[in-house]
Formats: C-alpha cells, structure tokens, sequence
C-alpha cells in the first residue's frame, strides 16, 4: 500500500515511502539517534501531554520524533534504500544509526566533493560521527550499494519498479555546485509517481535546478498532487515561477522561524500548505483515491476537521484532509 510520511524531525528533513512493491524507502535522516528503552517511553509520554494541551501555538517543533522509533512502530522490519538528497547535516542526522538498526542494501548518493572534516564540530548539534560514517560509505565498494545516477542517467527499472524518478541534479549543476562548494543545487529532486499520483519531494534545490526541470521536465511536473517544498519552506531569497506549473495539490512544509518560510509564494497563489509546525509529521495514504492524509497533531486535526476526524491505528495519526475529492 503506497504511503507517504513526512516527519516532524525539527529543522531538517525525513520522509519515508511505502511502496506498492512492499519495499521501503528513506530520503533524508534527521533527529534519529539510538535510544534507551526507559528515553523513548519518557519522551512519547511528554509529547502526548503536550499534544493534548496545545492553543492556537501549535509548536509541534519543539516535540519532533526519532525516525528510527517512527520506522519501527511503523512495524517495518528492513529499509531497501535511503536516498541523501545532498550532503548537508540536517539531511544525514542519525545516518549511522539508521544503517545499524535497518541495514539498506541501496544507497543513492551524488558524487560530490563536500568536505566538512576541517569545520568546528565544537557546540554543533550533529554529530562528527555521522560525518565520517557517510564518508565512509561514500569510498566504500562494498554493501550497501552506492548508486550515483543523476538525471537522465537513472535506468528504467527504478521507475518501473518502485515509481521513483531522478529529475535533477544533471552533471551541470552537480560539477557546478562542487566548483563552488553550495550543495542546495546538488540536490535531488525526485519525482513519484504511484496510482495516478505525482509526488515531487525536492531536497534543498535552488534556482538553477528548477530552471533545468522546467526546461526537460516540464509536463512531468505539472500539476502535482503533492509537492515536499524545497529548502523546508523558507523563502532562500528565490524565483517561485516554478509554481505556477506544478500547481500542487498540497505542499508540506518542514520547520523553520515563521519570518524565514515563504508563506506568501503559496498564499498569492492559493496554494494549499501546512507545516510540521502545524501537524506534527504527516502522512499521505497514495493507494485511495481521495488521497487521505492524517496528522499526528490531534488538535490541528479537530481544527480542521472537527468531529468528522478520527484517530487511525495503523497510521498513528488524524485524519485531516484529502488530496482530491
């Protein structure tokens, strides 16, 4: 059953795909560390109370969830593949934890050039560690398999299998992003496509990644169902023509400071968004038709929804919307 989560996984991103195929995926980790058992039941009691007497300040920044404990209530045993969109920190929070407990055979990566060994790690909230396992898997020939395909270069059984499409980086834009050490450009941006739905999730991506789109993708992304926003939201001082070709159906946002999400590009266009802030983590059910999703936040469910929400067992979260109607 194709599902969709986006996580609550503070400033940073993570999201998960169940495929049809019954195969897992992950693109991005952030906010997963390996807990005790006596952590985990302490923080879910905290969230809960916490959800339970929430206002109009729906904070759900400040109770973000553990990817690794989300993927294992989920009752998912193995991950096929995790996907790094590109090589920045609040992308590969808890990588090595990840690999530890779920073991991914695949691992798409690009061939970038990033060097974070010679920056202070003093005072920051990720850790080295993680750093150095990713370099690791980078240089390694061993499992899991390193798959560094780009746009235009991706074989046709990726899409056939599991729906997953590369739209960019191209070569271009990847030598580009190396020569001058900015990785947003770098980043993947990957097309989805299951049961009649189009699902964009599109890393950090710049300017220069949506004009290649626009220019080689242009009818693969028009009017879109579901859309992840680059760059979590914010407004990174950037051209949003690109809306008004994918039109999106709805668009998560991640976490940032208000003043830093680009509320008004979606708002000028009406252009239906929420944020994790809002909902907590997010998950979209791609195998109905109406394209249900359901929010962790129960709050911000009855708010939208009112009496007609309802709590859903399987999924762990609130109904509190629909894709199409």
């Amino acid at each position: 059953m194709s599902t969709l989560h986006f996580l609550n996984v503070r400033e940073g991103d993570c999201s998960i795909i169940q495929h049809n195929s019954d195969r897992v995926t992950v693109v991005d980790i952030n906010n997963a560390r390996i807990e005790t058992v006596i952590e985990s039941i302490v923080r879910e009691a905290v969230e809960k109370a916490f959800i339970r007497t929430m206002g109009a300040n729906l904070g759900q920044k400040a109770y973000p969830v553990n990817p690794i404990e989300y993927i294992k209530r989920l009752g998912v045993q193995s991950v096929f593949r995790f996907i790094l969109t590109h090589p920045d920190m609040d992308h590969m929070d808890g990588i090595e934890d990840l690999f530890k407990i779920f073991d991914p055979p695949n691992f798409w990566d690009t061939k970038n050039t990033c060097d974070k060994d010679s920056q202070s790690w003093e005072g920051s909230r990720f850790r080295r560690s993680d750093w150095l396992f990713y370099k690791r898997l980078q240089a390694s020939d061993q499992s899991p398999k390193r798959l560094t395909y780009l746009s235009g270069q991706q074989p046709q059984k990726y899409w056939d299998e599991d729906g997953l499409m590369i739209l960019a980086p191209t070569q271009a834009l990847l030598d580009a992003a190396n020569d001058c050490g900015e990785w947003n450009d770098a980043s993947y941006v990957l097309l989805y496509r299951t049961n009649g739905y189009k699902v964009i999730l599109a890393g950090d991506s710049h300017d220069a990644t949506w004009q290649h789109i626009l220019d080689d993708h242009y009818a693969l992304v028009e009017n879109v169902d579901l859309l992840l926003a680059p760059h979590h939201g914010r407004h990174s001082d950037r051209d949003f023509a690109f809306l008004d070709v994918l039109r999106p159906r709805l668009t998560l946002f991640g976490n940032a400071s208000s003043e830093h999400l680009a509320y008004q590009a979606w708002n000028s266009r009406d252009l239906r968004l929420v944020t994790n802030n809002q909902a907590g983590s997010i998950v979209v059910d791609l195998s109905d038709e109406h394209g249900p999703w359901f929010v962790t936040n129960e709050v911000f469910a009855r708010q939208r929804l009112g009496s007609s929400t309802f709590y859903d067992e399987t999924r762990h979260a609130w109904l509190a919307g629909f894709l199409r109607i």
